[in-house]
């Protein structure tokens, strides 16, 4: 499980990194033009990587996020996570951010798992 473990871990910071990115650089240099006074205007530098910011990242993330989904149900699967655990594990690749806590949360569900294999029964 350590192997799955380490593949999620990765997924969700490449994952996380790129969506910071496209979030917070690509998309507002790429729409900077519609804002008044516009410090970016239609065909400026700024603009221009926006739009190579937000085609190329955009991609590459959609990409990354479906192996990102299929590694996280992977690790669920084996850790025997809830749904509602899962699903909020796999969304949390869609909002800038929230994949860093929820991959923290998911590592030391694991970690917890790893150090107590059988869990007590009350």
């Amino acid at each position: 499980m350590n192997s799955l473990l380490t593949g999620y871990r990765v997924m969700a910071t490449v994952v996380g990194v790129l969506l910071v990115v496209l979030c917070l650089i690509g998309l507002p240099l790429h729409w900077a033009h519609l804002v008044e006074p516009s410090w970016f205007p239609v065909g400026s530098d700024g603009e221009r990587l926006g739009d190579a910011i937000s085609e190329y990242l955009g991609v590459a993330h959609g990409w990354l996020y479906m192996i990102f989904v299929f590694v996280t149900f992977a690790l669920s699967r084996r850790a025997q996570w809830d749904l509602g655990f899962t699903l909020v594990t796999i969304l949390s690749g869609t909002v800038p951010l929230l994949s860093f806590w929820a991959e923290r949360r998911a590592t030391r569900a694991v970690k917890r798992l790893l150090a107590d294999p059988v869990p007590a029964h009350s």
